[in-house]
C-alpha cells in the first residue's frame, strides 16, 4: 500500500449508488447491518436518474412481460403507502389514436386483468375532458394506477436513514479498480478516490454488485459473468406541465409513447437504441425528433411546444434468452446472481428490473446477504415508512414555488429564480444531504436541488450560486471557475438536442453572458449524429 492508502472494515460493501444500491443500504440498516456504498460518480448517475420518474402500474408490460407487470403493480402500491413524500399519485391513462392496432386495444383490458392490474375503460370524449392535451382522434382509453416518483429524493432518503440507523457510509466519486480474491472469497475491494487520487481498500464480509448497466464490468473484475444488454433511451423536458396524469399510448411499447408529469414540467420519451458500451449513452437530435414525432400523435401540442432539455439513460437489461436481442423485447425482470457456481461465496450481483421494483430488488438481495452473515432479521421495508430527511426535499419539482407562496423570508435571497431556490435551501442541503458533507461542486449540488432545472438551464442561477458559495467561503476563485465550467458544460450537453426557437435564443443569451462577462469558454465536444452543421 502507498502512504495515501486507507482501509475500511465493514460488514457489507455495496457497489453502485442508484435506487437499488441505496434501497439496499436502508434494508440492511433496518436489519442492524452497516454498509459502505461506493459510487464512481454520484447518486443516481445511471439509469436511476436517466428515466421518466414513472412509478409503473405494470400496464405497459402486460403484453411483453406479465411477470414484471405484476411486480410493478405490487411495488407501486407499497411505495405509494410507504414513501408518499417522494410520489405524486397522478393516475394514468392509456389512450389509442386512430390507426393504432385495434386488436391490441381489444386485448389490453384482458391482459391487464390477467396480471391483476385495474384498467377502467374511459369514454374517449371523457378522456379528452380529463386531459385536453390528448389528440382529438382518440378511439379508446383506460385509467390505470400510474404515478410519478422523484428518484433522487427516494435514493437520498434511503441513504440518510441507513446512515442514521447503522452508521452506513455513502462514498461518491469512488471507483472500484479490482478485487483481492482469497480461497473463493473477495478479501479486498480496491478503490480509487477520484476526489484526491488516493487508494481505498474495503474489507467486507459480503460484497454486492449493484452497478446497474455496469454490473457486468464489476462482475468481470471478480472473474464472474453477468449477461447484459444495453439499451439507451433519450427523454425530453417540456417548458411547462401539459397534463395532470401520466399519458401512455395504448400500443405495444415503442418510442415516444409516454408523457409523465413532473412538478411544473412534463417528460416525454423514450427511445430504445442498442449500445455496445453503457458509457456511450447520450441524448441525440435524431432521438429527440423521434420522440416529438411519435409523442405528438398522442398529444399534438408536443409538436410545437418549447423543450428546455434532453437527457438519456441506459437500461440495464438482463439478457435472459438469446432471442431477446432487442431492448424492447428483453425482460424487465431482475437478476440476483449469487455467483456460487463460479466459486465465489461472498459476492452477489443484483441488476435489471425497474425503478418501480427497486425496493423488492433490495429486499431479495438483503435476504441473501443476511443469510450469508448468519442473521435471521427479516426485511422491514415492506411495512416501515421511509422517513423524510432534512436536506433531501429540495429535489422535488415545484417545491420552491410552494414554499415561496406560503411564507418567503425577504432576507433569504433567491439564487434560482426559475425554481425559486433560496440561499437557506442551499445551506440546508450542504449541511445535511447524504453524500455531500463538504463538496460544493455545482454539478453535484445540482443533483440535490432544482438549481439549473428551470427554463434558463442554469444560465443565471449558476453564476448566483457560485457567487454565493464564494462569498460564504466555500469556493475560491480558481475552484469556482472550474466548478462553473463543469456545471455549464453539463447543462449545455442536455440542451444541444433541443436547440431551436426560444430555447436557441436562451442558449445564445447564456453564451453571451458566460463568455462575455467572465470569459468562460466551454471545451468543444464532438458533434452527435443528427446535429445540425
Amino acid at each position: 500500500m502507498t502512504a495515501q492508502s486507507r482501509t475500511i472494515e465493514i460488514a457489507v460493501c455495496i457497489i453502485g449508488g442508484g435506487v437499488t444500491g441505496t434501497a439496499l443500504m436502508r434494508d440492511l440498516a433496518l436489519r442492524g447491518v452497516a454498509s459502505v456504498l461506493v459510487e464512481r460518480r454520484d447518486v443516481n448517475a445511471g439509469a436511476s436518474g436517466g428515466n421518466h420518474g414513472l412509478l409503473h402500474s405494470g400496464a405497459r408490460y402486460v403484453s411483453t412481460d406479465p411477470a414484471a407487470a405484476a411486480e410493478c403493480l405490487a411495488e407501486n402500491a407499497l411505495l405509494k403507502r410507504l414513501a408518499p413524500q417522494c410520489i405524486e399519485d397522478t393516475g394514468g391513462l392509456f389512450a389509442a389514436v386512430a390507426g393504432d392496432d385495434e386488436r391490441f386495444v381489444a386485448d389490453f383490458p384482458g391482459l391487464c386483468a390477467a396480471a391483476g392490474i385495474p384498467a377502467l375503460p374511459v369514454d374517449p370524449a371523457e378522456a379528452r375532458e380529463l386531459e385536453p392535451v390528448l389528440a382529438p382522434d382518440i378511439i379508446a382509453a383506460y385509467a390505470v394506477p400510474d404515478a410519478s416518483i422523484d428518484p433522487f429524493r427516494f435514493s437520498l432518503e434511503n441513504a440518510a436513514q441507513a446512515q442514521a440507523l447503522a452508521g452506513s457510509r455513502l462514498l461518491r466519486r469512488t471507483r472500484v479498480t479490482g478485487f483481492g480474491l482469497s480461497a473463493g472469497r473477495i478479501a479486498r475491494v480496491a478503490c480509487l478516490d477520484e476526489t484526491d487520487g488516493s487508494e481505498l481498500i474495503i474489507e467486507a464480509a459480503q460484497v454486492v454488485n449493484a452497478a446497474g448497466a455496469w454490473a457486468a464490468r464489476i462482475a468481470a473484475l471478480a472473474g464472474a459473468r453477468v449477461p447484459m444488454l444495453y439499451a439507451g433511451g433519450t427523454l425530453l423536458v417540456t417548458f411547462e406541465r401539459l397534463a395532470d396524469r401520466v399519458l401512455n399510448r395504448l400500443r405495444p411499447p415503442a418510442d415516444g409513447d409516454i408523457l409523465v408529469p413532473g412538478g411544473t414540467v412534463s417528460i416525454l420519451g423514450t427511445t430504445s437504441v442498442a449500445l455496445d458500451d453503457p458509457d456511450d449513452c447520450r441524448p441525440t437530435v435524431r432521438e429527440a425528433s423521434v420522440n416529438v414525432r411519435e409523442g405528438s400523435r398522442l398529444a399534438p401540442a408536443l409538436a410545437g411546444i418549447r423543450y428546455i432539455r434532453a437527457y438519456s439513460g441506459v437500461r440495464p437489461l438482463v439478457l435472459s434468452r438469446p432471442e431477446a436481442g432487442d431492448g424492447r423485447a428483453a425482460s424487465r425482470g431482475f437478476l440476483l446472481a449469487d455467483h456460487e457456481a463460479e466459486g465465489l461465496s461472498n459476492f452477489c450481483t443484483i441488476t435489471g428490473g425497474k425503478l418501480t421494483t427497486c425496493r423488492l430488488m433490495a429486499e431479495k438481495t438483503a435476504d441473501l446477504v443476511a443469510a450469508r452473515l448468519g442473521l435471521a432479521a427479516p426485511c422491514r421495508t415492506a411495512e416501515e415508512p421511509l422517513p423524510e430527511a432534512a436536506g433531501c426535499q429540495w429535489t422535488e419539482p415545484g417545491r420552491g414555488p410552494r414554499i415561496w407562496a406560503a411564507a418567503h423570508d425577504s432576507g433569504d435571497p433567491i439564487l434560482c429564480e426559475c425554481e425559486l431556490i433560496s440561499a437557506s435551501a442551499v445551506d440546508e442541503v450542504l449541511a445535511t444531504c447524504p453524500g455531500l458533507p463538504e463538496d460544493d461542486e455545482l454539478t453535484n449540488l445540482g443533483l440535490r436541488t432544482r438549481v439549473g432545472k428551470g427554463s434558463c438551464q442554469g444560465a443565471f442561477c449558476g453564476l448566483r450560486l457560485a457567487a454565493y458559495l464564494h462569498d460564504t467561503g466555500r469556493l475560491d476563485a480558481h475552484t469556482g471557475l472550474a466548478a462553473l465550467r463543469n456545471f455549464f458544460a453539463e447543462r449545455f450537453r442536455g440542451q444541444r438536442p433541443v436547440l431551436h426557437g426560444v430555447q436557441l435564443a436562451q442558449a445564445e443569451l447564456a453564451e453571451a453572458l458566460h463568455c462575455g462577462l467572465i470569459g468562460l469558454e466551454l471545451p468543444s465536444t464532438p458533434a452527435e449524429p443528427g446535429d445540425p452543421a
